[in-house]
């Protein structure tokens, strides 16, 4: 179908309907446009609300809100998000400057499998062509995060199978205010998070930054270089509210340099010495910039009618200077000395391949968002017109070792699949119902409309005037989905819900792969009473097409980096729990939260063009997944807690059941993270806090390149003042 004609359709169509009330998330399952919170705030796009709303929302949720993010104080979102049920992380370097986080059955490779928004409006660099994040917001500056699964999540996509996060930044405050939050640590941390904000009349305003810096927890074999990172992050809004309606303006830009490589160790070498880097990896590098503008306006066209509109852009620029040692290090885990003794620098190699993994990414769009208030019906519409594109332009420079030192000899110009253009134009449509049914009963109804034409260019020479070979691929999907809550009494509610799941398959796909789909259950029950509240759900994805997303960071089962892996039928399910309270004694509260998730990954049945088969395990699902957080506060102000996670050993590739090999998995990982919070004046606290405890390091992750470590034991002190 014609993308233009589809895009006129629909914009004839929104402008003809008109939209809908606002409502809270309680109600709706839909975004919260509220102007202001009960704290004063400006508030920007809610997909679920407060973590008392996702306790009641048609579908499995869960709010990490800003007294668990001042708590923990956590400059990685990969630890905040372990304490989500539903979701886990494969760590990469230790710090999340590159999470890789997936949602029930979608694996956590890049996130490509997940839907990312920062305030509503997707933040990946590519979201269709090119979903891996190799963006990703800064955790300090997130006011509130928000995970959504199941059919409401249909609202949002285009990865509607496990589940989406929206990341909400630092609102703007009704009065004139700011904070400094300042941190150092080990291994020469130093962290700044500082923001001010008010407002003046009918306008507000925001500046808020970010600076941080360590030398990172590795050492480089024969090398004065460190292992860290520099990071500046700037965020600017702008608001004007009438008297029924808003403006917002947000502007971003962030800049990042990482001595990080994808080169990990041999299984011996991790042994003796896990925070170890070869020297070989001195030179590796990641540099990038990110820009990114949002314009968003609301308007209350009647007390029942509303209209949103969301205007967007991202930049996003890299160059990850590495080079590539899978080969050498599977070589040395086999026993080959030679291999063993170039990763050491005792032996003398020339033709060594320096990569500029160079790539500038554009993401654009507007999406529009209007409905109607029909009493027991809560009816949305709404689209969105998208264009993703990514430039893919890396030359490789050649080093020779010589006497464990690395020697520059040549640059090869790129060619081929380093020079390539890969692209995306998506619209997307949705129609939501929340209906009120009886008293009791609610019931959300949700569709979902994906049509994607994808492309792939790449070129025989430099200056592109020869192309080489190029491929295209166009979907439509409908996805289709229905939830609901049923209130038994004061305290019981229970809940279930079915859609289909869809994941785009990227500007590399060919015109005839298919994009992933499945169909997706859940069904549970809660209960709350007072403090104490307690969740079980069951879900399960039943996949017509199971796809793995092919990249350096995530190669595919089958060892292909770029492209798609299809492995057909798979089957997805398990549980999750939650269970939560606070006691009382005296002058002292004690709330404790566990959550913990069973999942069973595999394939559903056997695919003789892949060659996996029924029973294989999926990649990257850990089938135990445990946290738990306990606090001790005392009226005075003081805040101790400690949060304890777990992650069991995961499949390298499909199917390492069936292997025999050491390094087929991962290992399990329980770490124990200390915080403790003092109140100095009523403007300034001071806090301690001491990630693992126990000092604790496994293989955490077998890739990109050998085995990696989570981080150690970490001990940073810090200093919080409000004015």
């Amino acid at each position: 179908m014609n993308r233009s004609v589809i895009a006129s359709a629909i914009s004839l169509a929104l402008l003809s309907v008109p939209a809908i009330a606002q409502t809270t998330a309680q109600q709706t399952d839909q975004p919260d446009r509220d102007r202001t919170t009960a704290a004063g705030q400006l508030e920007i796009i809610q997909i679920v609300g407060s973590k008392q709303d996702a306790r009641t929302v048609a579908g499995s949720s869960a709010v990490i809100d800003e007294e668990q993010i001042t708590i923990e104080n956590s400059t990685d979102i990969n630890q905040l998000l372990k304490t989500v049920p539903g979701v886990y992380v494969r760590e990469e370097e230790g710090f999340g400057l590159r999470p890789n986080i997936g949602i029930r059955a979608a694996s956590g490779g890049r996130s490509s499998k997940v839907t990312l928004l920062e305030d509503g409006v997707m933040i990946a660099p590519a979201p269709y062509s090119n979903p891996a994040a190799y963006y990703f917001p800064e955790a300090y500056r997130l006011h509130t995060l928000e995970v959504l699964k199941g059919a409401p999540l249909l609202r949002y996509g285009p990865q509607t199978t496990g589940g989406v996060i929206n990341m909400i930044t630092t609102p703007i405050p009704q009065e004139n205010s700011g904070q400094v939050t300042t941190k150092i640590g080990e291994y020469n941390t130093q962290d700044i998070h500082a923001f001010y904000g008010g407002r003046h009349g009918d306008f507000g305003f925001l500046f808020d930054t970010v600076q941080r810096s360590t030398d990172g927890f590795k050492d480089i074999d024969r090398s004065n270089q460190d292992s860290g990172f520099e990071i500046e992050d700037y965020l600017v809004k702008l608001s004007w509210t009438g008297e029924r309606q808003s403006l917002l303006a947000k502007f971003q830009y962030s800049e990042q340099v990482s001595n990080e490589t994808y080169a990990g160790l041999t299984d011996t070498d991790f042994a003796e010495n896990p925070n170890r880097r070869y020297g070989l990896t001195e030179i590796d590098q990641m540099d990038n910039q990110h820009k990114g503008f949002t314009l968003t306006y609301d308007v209350d066209l009647t007390d029942t009618m509303t209209l949103t509109a969301i205007g967007y852009r991202n930049e996003f620029k890299r160059d990850w200077f590495k080079g590539s040692f899978g080969s050498l290090i599977n070589a040395a885990n086999n026993g080959d000395a030679n291999a063993l003794a170039i990763l050491h620098g005792q032996e003398d190699v020339q033709g060594l391949d320096y990569k500029h993994n160079n790539r500038a990414y554009e993401s654009y769009g507007i999406e529009l968002n209007l409905g109607l208030d029909l009493g027991d019906h809560q009816l949305q519409l709404g689209a969105r017109d998208h264009t993703d594109e990514m430039d893919r332009f890396q030359p490789v420079e050649v080093y020779d070792q010589v006497n464990g030192s690395l020697v520059f000899q040549d640059v090869i110009q790129p060619t081929g699949g380093n020079n390539r253009l890969e692209g995306a134009d998506a619209v997307s449509l949705w129609v939501t119902d929340s209906w009120q049914a009886t008293a009791d009963l609610m019931v959300n109804l949700a569709v979902r409309y994906e049509n994607v034409d994808s492309y792939r260019q790449q070129f025989s020479t430099v200056d592109r005037s020869v192309l080489g070979s190029e491929r295209s691929n166009s979907t439509s999907e409908v996805l289709p989905g229905a939830s609901f809550t049923y209130t038994v009494d004061d305290n019981w509610q229970l809940l279930g819900g079915v859609h289909r799941g869809f994941a785009p398959l990227g500007g590399g796909a060919k015109a005839s792969d298919e994009p992933e789909t499945s169909t997706n259950y859940e069904l549970g029950a809660r209960y709350q009473a007072a403090a104490l509240f307690a969740e079980v759900i069951g879900f399960r994805s039943d996949f017509n097409n199971q796809a793995e997303s092919c990249s350096l960071a995530s190669p595919c089962s089958n060892g292909a980096t770029s492209g798609n892996f299809i492995t057909g039928e798979a089957l997805v399910q398990g549980i999750e729990m939650q269970l939560g309270n606070a006691w009382s004694f005296g002058e002292f509260v004690i709330p404790a939260h566990l959550n913990y998730t069973y999942s069973s990954a595999e394939i559903s049945a056997d695919n003789p063009v892949t060659g996996v088969m029924d029973g294989d395990e999926l990649a990257d699902i850990p089938e135990h997944v445990f946290s738990m957080q306990l606090g001790l506060k005392h009226n005075s102000g003081w805040d101790n807690h400690f949060v304890a996670k777990y992650m069991g050993e995961t499949c390298v590739s499909v199917g390492c059941n069936r292997s025999t090999s050491a390094f087929a998995e991962t290992e399990s990982l329980f770490t124990l993270d200390f915080i403790s919070r003092y109140p100095l004046t009523p403007a300034a606290t001071v806090f301690l806090k001491v990630d693992n405890l126990f000092d604790e390091q496994v293989i955490i992750s077998r890739r990109p390149d050998g085995a990696r470590p989570n981080k150690p034991q970490m001990v940073s002190i810090g200093l919080e003042y409000n004015f």
